[in-house]
């Protein structure tokens, strides 16, 4: 198949591309490279920067797409906060229009990079896919709103599509890792401790109701990831929107985490206690049942000392360069 994948130039977007190319599909990224980094966009896929309301129709016409695998977005909660606007308009109206342009070219296959944060505060652990959705952030509503759209362009123009909502996505393949300018992630995060980047590492509470009182995250492999982004396109049905979860149904404390990366790295890593963050939650696992029930997805990276070595790879191999780049 030819496919476009938009934000292609980010760390998920990236690691997606490597492996539909590895599929045996051509590929097309799209990406404006306001968060992505050039130096990720695999060999062996075409390149064309941009915005996507400007750049979308050509690509369509000249490269005769197929499907679309649709990654570009902001997605940093804190900065939704005090930036709504922004995230409205580059989450939602990007991705109406892209779906618009989708429908006029006759491409009618979509893969949708969601997100866990469009469940807001969980009543329950593992979250599954029918609990309520209630995102607590402008980030996780522009996704949401986005699935609704989807699933209304699947009802009303037969668009045949799938949603996958992520948890923590860790973990790097091959050349490909984390790299961003803003750092959010909890295990990039400590392992800029181990290179020197920073002195030591918060942890946001030791008083939660866990078995080490610090929160409890699921992370899932970057390339498990992947595999899941293509076992969705082919399982794509006209007429259909199927939402999934992504996650490696096991949780971690941070300061399992934390000490993994300590055992990998061979550094102390300090770390600091401070006060809860309002608004965590104390324990944040997916059941990722539904898709490997139906699509038989199997994550085989889920051992977290595995993820942590990953990263660390990655990590080295990008040196001092890393700090603060993309």
């Amino acid at each position: 198949m030819k496919l476009c994948v938009t934000g292609g130039a980010g760390y998920v977007g990236s690691v997606c591309a490597a492996t539909l190319l590895e599929a045996g599909h051509e590929v097309v990224v799209v990406d404006d490279l306001s968060t992505g980094n050039r130096g990720a966009v695999p060999a062996g896929a075409t390149f064309v920067e941009g915005n996507i309301v400007d750049v979308i129709d050509d690509v369509f016409t000249e490269h005769a797409i197929d499907g679309v695998l649709h990654f570009a977005a902001r997605s940093l909660v804190g900065e939704s906060m005090v930036e709504p606007a922004t995230y409205w308009h580059d989450n939602f109206e990007v991705s109406l229009h892209l779906l618009d342009r989708m429908r006029a070219h006759g491409v009618n296959s979509l893969v949708f990079s969601s997100t866990a944060a469009t469940y807001g505060e969980p009543d329950q652990t593992p979250i599954v896919e029918t609990a309520p959705t209630r995102p607590t952030n402008p980030y996780g509503a522009s996704k949401l709103a986005i699935d609704y759209a989807i699933t209304s362009y699947c009802q009303a123009y037969g668009l045949a599509a799938t949603s996958l909502r992520y948890f923590n996505v860790a973990g790097a393949y091959g050349s490909i890792g984390e790299n961003h300018i803003t750092e959010t992630h909890l295990i990039p995060l400590v392992l800029q401790v181990a290179m020197g980047y920073r002195d030591k590492i918060m942890i946001f509470g030791d008083d939660w109701p866990t078995k080490d009182g610090t929160c409890v995250r699921d992370y899932i492999h970057i390339r498990d990831l992947a595999d899941a982004h293509i076992l969705a396109l082919e399982a794509n049905t006209s007429g259909t929107h199927a939402i999934y979860n992504l996650g490696s149904g096991d949780g971690y404390t941070v300061r399992e985490v934390i000490d993994a990366c300590r055992e990998v790295t061979g550094h102390p890593i300090p770390a600091e206690v401070a006060p809860q963050r309002a608004g965590d939650p104390a324990v944040l696992i997916a059941s990722s049942a539904k898709i490997q029930d139906e699509l038989g997805w199997n994550p085989t990276r889920t051992e977290l000392h595995r993820i942590v070595r990953d990263a660390w790879e990655f990590t080295k191999e990008l040196g001092d360069a890393s700090h603060g780049a993309r």
